[in-house]
């Protein structure tokens, strides 16, 4: 409840999720001064003795875990038989969310969320710790673009006791790698398997397998081919359809070892060298041929669902029994008169239906859209009036290297869907290969210069560059130190610059050591584009202007967009001073 204090420390100020493991609130940390995240675990989970000790043990390795994409885990308890989980608290939106108010994402923006995740799951497979439940509901993204994964601890118990019951993990299933749908161990592989579901994805906007129930779901994941992204989505890349097919792998020796190896193939997989890359073939068989176990995964489920069925049906009958006295005989009755002129209401309605049906389907006849591409606007428009359409006024126009301009390049809704006669359709008209002039963009600010270009409608992909050590001082972090594209240079709109920052791994220093003043922290702030929150507190146990504390400890990897906040001593002004009396006392 608001208000409520967890461990006397966690006060609660508002419930921000609930889920099937655990309800999630926004609580204020009253010894550390910060807003955190409070996971309270499900009360059946609680009472699972073997899942408390595997989830405090996983939670508790979670925590080790520092990188900007993982969410940090601050602290593990319990509180009157209340198991908890303390994070950092993200001011975002699930994937999930984002997916759904977007439809799809372009392969720039699911580039760039998978090299985050890649990142973050690198540091940990390095330690071998296992998510075992990626999916974009445990993975949250910023303003910024900023990526953290969440649940490590939750994700990694649930595996002892959720992922042993078929009809239990509906949830996951979509992501489920086929060697955990068939009960084997997970692996690095396995997480591999649903970053690949997760990016395919982004990409298309909808799910690879789709199906009535989770085994049939599971089966699917197990037996089937994921889907050719390429038929879904235009213009994907060889390189984009390798990734996915090398991590979707039935077969985890197809795979990837491990999220680093996935994450610097995804380093260049918009180049234009790779493009037309050869579709890669697999080394290992991917047919799996105990066929027996999966008909007894079946067959169980099958059972199991029988035997619910019954007990429902049992239970039910049991109530009924019960209920059935005189007087409700009577209700049932009157039950029986009502339902009598509800019959006679939907025969006529149904009567209606069958006698409307012609005339409606008559007017709302379909046509499929034409191919009018590459045609001239008048002849565009007079094919499709023949079909029956309706032609707005009002164009699209857009930059193509394909279409002279002034011709068709397309239309809203696309060539080939099939629609009503008298639907509205839009022309999208060339303007021919517009194309921008590259400049010379070293020692300028990347967020600037991508936003710029962004604009012009050119796609800007970021990496970092190698620089020698003894000139690491010499660079700005967001500094452009070199561009795949020479200055002078033309592109066409929706065509690739790459910018290079420096590689160079910048740490918080420890302000807190007596040698930084404010300004310093300012300055800091300013140069790594940070959001800094400066907090003056009237306290006498430091100098007046002492920095000491501040929210992200000595050695922690800077990354641009993050909050940093930190508290300066201030001197009481309604203080009495105490000088033997002195006249003052």
């Amino acid at each position: 409840m608001k208000g409520q204090k967890i461990s006397d420390r966690y006060q609660i100020i508002k419930s921000i999720g609930e889920g099937g493991m655990a309800n999630v609130y926004l609580a204020y940390d009253t010894i550390l001064d910060r807003n955190v995240a409070v996971k309270v675990l499900r009360g059946d989970l609680s009472n699972d003795e073997k899942f408390v000790r595997r989830f405090q043990r996983e939670a508790l390795a979670a925590s080790s875990l520092a990188h900007p994409n993982i969410v940090e885990v601050y602290d593990v308890g319990e509180d009157g038989g209340e198991y908890y989980i303390v994070m950092e608290y993200i001011e975002g939106k699930h994937l999930k969310n984002l997916l759904k108010k977007r439809g799809k994402l372009t392969l720039s923006e699911a580039v760039d969320i998978m090299l985050q995740i890649t990142d973050g799951m690198s540091v940990a497979h390095d330690s071998y710790i296992i998510h075992r439940d990626i999916k974009p509901q445990n993975i949250m993204i910023l303003e910024n673009g900023l990526v953290k994964i969440t649940d490590f601890g939750i994700a990694m118990a649930m595996n002892a006791t959720q992922m042993t019951q078929t009809n239990s993990v509906m949830g996951s299933v979509h992501y489920l790698p086929p060697e955990q749908a068939s009960g084997q161990g997970s692996t690095l592989q396995s997480d591999i398997y649903s970053m690949g579901i997760v990016m395919y994805e982004l990409i298309s906007g909808e799910l690879p397998f789709k199906g009535d129930n989770a085994v049939e779901i599971a089966l699917k994941h197990l037996k089937e081919p994921i889907p050719d992204i390429r038929e879904k989505v235009a213009n994907v890349p060889n390189s984009i359809f390798n990734i996915i097919k090398r991590a979707t792998a039935k077969n985890p020796k197809n795979r990837y070892n491990d999220a680093r190896e996935m994450h610097d193939d995804l380093k260049t997989c918009l180049d234009d060298s790779r493009i037309l890359e050869p579709i890669i073939t697999f080394k290992y068989s991917e047919v799996d041929t105990d066929d027996a176990k999966i008909m007894k995964m079946v067959k169980n489920s099958k059972e199991k669902e029988k035997e619910e069925k019954q007990i429902k049906k049992e239970e039910k009958e049991e109530v009924i029994a019960k209920k059935i006295t005189g007087d409700d005989l009577k209700k049932q009755n009157r039950l029986l008169i009502v339902l009598a002129f509800i019959f006679t209401g939907l025969i006529v309605g149904i009567t209606s239906v069958i006698v409307l049906i012609p005339i409606i389907t008559k007017s709302g006849k379909q046509a499929t859209i034409p191919d009018v591409s590459n045609l001239s606007i008048g002849s565009a428009i007079e094919k499709l009036q023949d079909k029956g359409f309706i032609v707005l006024d009002d164009y699209i126009e857009e930059s193509s290297t394909e279409i002279e301009e002034g011709k068709v390049i397309g239309t809203k809704p696309e060539i080939g869907s099939k629609r009503k006669e008298g639907t509205e359709i839009t022309l999208r008209v060339s303007l021919g290969d517009t194309q921008v002039t590259i400049e010379d963009y070293t020692g300028e600010n990347y967020n600037e210069i991508k936003g710029r270009l962004e604009a012009l409608g050119l796609i800007v992909r970021l990496y970092a560059k190698d620089v020698e050590e003894d000139k690491e001082e010499n660079y700005e972090p967001t500094e452009i130190i070199d561009q795949s594209v020479k200055a002078g240079e033309k592109l066409s709109v929706g065509e690739t610059i790459i910018l290079y920052y420096p590689n160079v791994i910048r740490e918080y220093p420890d302000f807190t050591d007596g040698s930084f003043t404010v300004e310093d922290v300012e300055d800091f702030a300013d140069t790594y584009e940070l959001t800094l929150d400066v907090e003056y507190v009237t306290t006498n146990e430091y100098e007046p202007g002492t920095i000491y504390y501040q929210s992200k400890p000595e050695g922690y990897q800077i990354v641009s967009g993050q909050s940093f906040r930190i508290k300066v001593a201030e001197k009481d002004s309604n203080e009495i001073i105490d000088d033997d009396c002195g006249g003052l006392c």
